[in-house]
Parts: C-alpha cells; sequence; structure tokens
C-alpha cells in the first residue's frame, strides 16, 4: 500500500473529479472529518425527540459525526452527487388530482442504493488503479453518515431551510454519496447559503413539519410518516396528507432554486409502473405479489405491502368521494392486517360523512 502522506493530494483531486464525471456523477466534492457544529445540531435535534421512531439516528452515538469513528484511519472525505430527476408527470398535476397517487419523484425508478455505492465502487477501483490499494469505504445513505452536512462541507452545496442540500445550479433533486478514505485530500470550500429571507419551504408544509428554519419534525414529515414510520399514522395528521402515499415533496416543488432542477440522464430513475400518475384505486388492487414483483428493485418495496395499502388507504379517503373510491375501500374492509383495517375504516368513515 503506498503512503497516503506521499501522494499529491491536488493532482488527485482534480484526476477524481474528471473520473466522478465519467462515471456519471454530476459534482464531486472533498471535505475534511470535522463536524463539530453539525454534531451539536444533530445532539439538538435527537434531545428535541423530532426523530421520532428512526432510533437509529441515536444508537451509532458520535460515529455518526466523527468519520474516523465509523471508519478508523479516514482523514478525508469524497463526496458525490447524482441528478434524478425523471421526465414524469408534473407533481403539482398529481396533486391536485384526488384521484391519482402522489409519489415523491426520487421513487419512481429503481433503487438508487445499488446504482450510487456501485457508481462509488467504481469510482474507488479506478483510485486504486491510480496509486495502488488504499483505505477505504463507500456510502450511499446505507449507514450512521451525515451526507447533507460532509456535501456542504466539500462545496456541493448548502443545506436549505428544508434540511436538503441545495444548489444554485440543480435545486436539490439529487442523490448524495461518498468515499470515506485515508487519502489527505484538499478540502473544497464550502458555499454560502443563498436561501434568504425565503420561506417557501416552511410556508407550504402540508403538516408544518419543518418547525423553524433547518428544523424538521421527523414525527409530522409526511415522509417519514409514510415510509419510516411502521404502525398507524395519527388520525389527526391523516387529512392533511392527501394523496401523497409515499414520500412528499413539497418542500422541493416550493423552492425557488428547482426552477434550475435538471432531469436526470441515468436510465434507471426513469418511470417504471406508470407511478408518476397512477390511480389510487388501480395501486390498492395490487395483490401481495403484483406488488412484489412490480416494485422489485424500487425503494417502495422496503416498506412492504401492509404499509403500502395503509398509505393508500389514507389517499383513497381523501379523494373525492365516488362510488369506486367507496368500492376500492369496500374490497379491503376484511384485509388480514389491522393495520389496514384500521385506515380502511378511517377511510370509508371520511366518505360517509362527506
Amino acid at each position: 500500500m503506498q503512503n497516503a502522506r506521499s501522494i499529491d493530494g491536488v493532482g488527485l483531486a482534480a484526476r477524481i473529479r474528471q473520473w466522478g464525471r465519467a462515471l456519471g456523477f454530476d459534482a464531486i466534492g472533498f471535505a475534511d472529518t470535522s463536524l463539530g457544529a453539525a454534531e451539536s445540531e444533530l445532539a439538538a435535534w435527537l434531545e428535541a425527540g423530532f426523530h421520532g421512531e428512526m432510533d437509529y439516528m441515536a444508537s451509532h452515538g458520535t460515529k455518526r459525526s466523527r468519520p474516523a469513528e465509523l471508519v478508523p484511519g479516514t482523514v478525508s472525505v469524497v463526496t458525490a452527487r447524482m441528478n434524478y430527476l425523471p421526465q414524469a408527470a408534473p407533481m403539482d398535476v398529481v396533486l391536485a388530482d384526488g384521484t391519482r397517487a402522489a409519489i415523491s419523484r426520487y421513487a419512481l425508478g429503481r433503487d438508487y442504493h445499488k446504482l450510487l455505492r456501485s457508481r462509488l465502487q467504481k469510482l474507488a477501483d479506478r483510485i486504486a488503479t491510480e496509486i495502488g490499494p488504499f483505505g477505504y469505504r463507500v456510502f450511499t445513505d446505507s449507514a450512521p453518515v451525515m451526507e447533507v452536512a460532509l456535501a456542504s462541507k466539500s462545496g456541493l452545496g448548502w443545506r436549505g431551510k428544508h434540511t436538503l442540500l441545495l444548489t444554485r445550479e440543480a435545486g436539490s433533486y439529487f442523490f448524495l454519496g461518498e468515499i470515506y478514505t485515508n487519502l489527505p485530500l484538499p478540502a473544497d470550500r464550502p458555499q454560502a447559503d443563498h436561501c434568504g429571507t425565503c420561506r417557501a419551504c416552511l410556508d407550504c408544509c402540508p403538516t408544518q413539519a419543518i418547525v423553524a428554519p433547518y428544523t424538521v419534525d421527523a414525527r409530522r414529515c409526511i415522509s417519514y410518516l409514510t415510509i419510516e414510520l411502521k404502525g398507524a399514522i395519527p388520525a389527526a395528521l391523516r387529512p392533511l396528507i392527501g394523496n401523497r402515499v409515499y414520500g412528499c415533496d413539497d418542500c422541493q416543488l416550493a423552492c425557488p432554486w428547482n426552477r434550475y432542477a435538471q432531469v436526470a440522464g441515468e436510465t434507471d430513475f426513469a418511470v417504471r409502473n406508470g407511478l408518476d400518475a397512477a390511480a389510487l384505486a388501480d395501486l390498492f388492487a395490487w395483490t401481495e405479489e403484483e406488488f412484489r414483483v412490480r416494485l422489485a428493485g424500487s425503494a417502495i418495496h422496503r416498506i412492504g405491502h401492509e404499509r403500502w395499502l395503509r398509505n393508500l388507504a389514507i389517499g383513497l379517503g381523501n379523494a373525492p368521494s365516488s362510488p369506486a373510491i367507496v368500492a376500492a375501500l369496500e374490497s379491503r374492509r376484511d384485509h388480514p392486517s389491522a393495520l389496514v383495517r384500521e385506515h380502511v375504516l378511517w377511510a370509508l368513515a371520511r366518505h360517509r360523512a362527506g
């Protein structure tokens, strides 16, 4: 293994950027491992209980904010950004049609985890080809890593008031990935915050989950409720979810910087199964086998058929009342899952009351 201290870090960083671009990444940055401010913010967020049932956010201690504790020997981090926005039916049009399922744009195609991890591994392999074996580990939303903090430190963008990374040239519709390394790579200069006095993301949130600039109470966030939460969704929040059945893009839709969002060139992120504007009732009719087969390789597959039906039942409960909508709900009234039955009965009660 080559002595890391003998490497020309500046020259190697320039080549890593070139290799990253060749592999389909839209930007590559470099950060050191000092995350003291982010660590304090995370501790306060956890203390407030804003993580809800996401116990993994607290279970790793300081490994999340101290890269060298997670991967011993880490001295610098290669960060990567890849656009994911697909060519799809406009989200605002889907949201306006209560009979359609609004699905977060990142989940319309194949699951990004394997693709990004594979590309990052190829980038690491290319580095090893150039300099010989070195210490590293690749990550894509797969371990206790402070992705936005590292991406911000490395100049890939700034942390917006909705807590997502923002860039002036591409908005926020992109995935992040990292390579922790023992290489002495020069850190990039962070970008300035360009949110200014804008409150668009705070004011548009259907459940008012962005409780203050740069602070999200996950317990109210529709992405958390429809993806992370395993049990019943609080009844008071169900009407506010509307037809959002997997994730929520409202804060991104409202953000002025997303006028510059770019459609992704990666074919794996293209829409599958017509999920960009599918009818709620059609998706609700899928059997567990259909769910498994059609959504194999999709991020949605990870929540399972039971929670998928739970989410769709809420969407149907919020939909304009019609015989077809009520019939769809009645078809699952006696579903074996108590979780599904609870949400179906809630939805039917909504239509009876309406």
